[in-house]
């Protein structure tokens, strides 16, 4: 039997929709179904195990609820749980089924946007420690220098809407001087989280207007159309309405007022459980 359905999107929280909202806007034809696990975000201090286990249970729920494809669209579960799921776990399901993340989209054009050849990654702790994007984008450009650091407190204060307050200058201005302290002659930053970009105009004001920001919502866009173009048999397989659901393993209230803010219009979410599994 033929498969169709909508593309699945999860991410552990909100900073998922901004990639939604640019797949939305270059693929609009498409349904998506978006899932925020919420109640057990962040995803960034935990360990690979906890990562591996969240994100498998919430990719199969988007499995169960129809979708033959999903995106990773969380930079820490695509560097903790992507590999896994697509060696250990899709081989035992349905042949048809696929799984991608973030990462590998955005190391493959990251060498593009610099001329130093020095490029600085700002992500999560667990991002970072994983190493996923200095082994990544080595693989396409190994001759770049990639400087990595790690910003704790950024998810916590952009889920809390405290983004734009005097606290979050402090971490932003924090987090970005310890970047470039490591080497003054980056001229790219990597928004290494799907969250990052509501920081994009804070980062901008702290480095010189020469450096670029680089966001992940338009590349993991253009990548997904390559994708269902190399691919016309999963292309088939994903449905096209112009549906958005949105799903979160929390509060719908809450969700919806903070998932506005990152996907750009309103949100209208349902509640949705996360079974464990073995």
């Amino acid at each position: 039997m033929h498969m169709h359905g909508p593309i699945g999107v999860f991410d552990s929280g909100y900073g998922g929709l901004t990639v939604l909202r640019e797949m939305t806007a270059l693929l609009p034809q498409y349904d998506y179904l978006y899932l925020g696990d919420n109640a057990r975000s962040p995803y960034g201090t935990r360990s690979f195990e906890s990562v591996y286990t969240y994100t498998r249970e919430c990719v199969f729920k988007l499995f169960e609820a129809g979708c033959p494809l999903v995106i990773l669209a969380c930079n820490t579960a695509s560097a903790k749980a992507l590999r896994t799921i697509q060696q250990k776990d899709l081989p035992k399901m349905d042949a048809r089924l696929r799984v991608l993340g973030v990462i590998r989209p955005t190391a493959e054009v990251i060498g593009n946007y610099t001329t130093t050849g020095k490029v600085g990654v700002l992500g999560t702790l667990g991002t970072v420690m994983s190493e996923s994007y200095p082994l990544e984008i080595g693989k396409t450009f190994p001759h770049l220098e990639v400087h990595q650091q790690a910003c704790p407190m950024w998810v916590p204060l952009i889920e809390n809407n405290e983004h734009l307050g005097a606290g979050a200058e402090y971490f932003v201005k924090k987090y970005v001087n310890q970047l470039m302290d490591k080497e003054s002659e980056i001229d790219t930053i990597l928004l290494g989280c799907t969250h990052y970009p509501l920081l994009a105009d804070q980062i901008a004001q702290h480095i010189s207007a020469q450096v670029s920001i680089v966001s992940q919502g338009e590349i993991v866009a253009a990548s997904l159309l390559d994708y269902l173009n190399r691919h016309p048999e999963m292309e088939r397989s994903c449905s096209q309405h112009g549906s958005r659901r949105f799903l979160t393993t929390d509060d719908t209230v809450v969700f919806d007022n903070h998932a506005s803010i990152f996907f750009g219009s309103e949100v209208r979410s349902e509640f949705c459980s996360i079974p464990h599994r073995k």
